[in-house]
């Protein structure tokens, strides 16, 4: 299984800005795109990945494993 990392979208937005979708990506390249994190990490799941989420919104250093937690 590969490690995949869902993240919201539009990077870069402030508290409280408006989630246009999530993506589903690996370390160099978007893979997907969903509306909702949920359909992405069912997406990743389904496509044989490993998904993993933030713990903390502005902590998503990917390689930073104590930035991610598996879902």
């Amino acid at each position: 299984m590969t490690n995949v990392f869902i993240e919201p979208r539009p990077k870069g937005r402030h508290e409280g800005d408006h989630i246009s979708d999530y993506v589903v990506e690996d370390t160099k390249r978007v893979l997907h795109t969903e509306r909702t994190q949920e359909a992405a990490v069912e997406w990743a799941k389904k496509n044989g990945h490993a998904p993993h989420v933030a713990r903390v919104r502005h902590l998503n250093d990917k390689d930073k494993p104590d930035h991610w937690r598996a879902v």
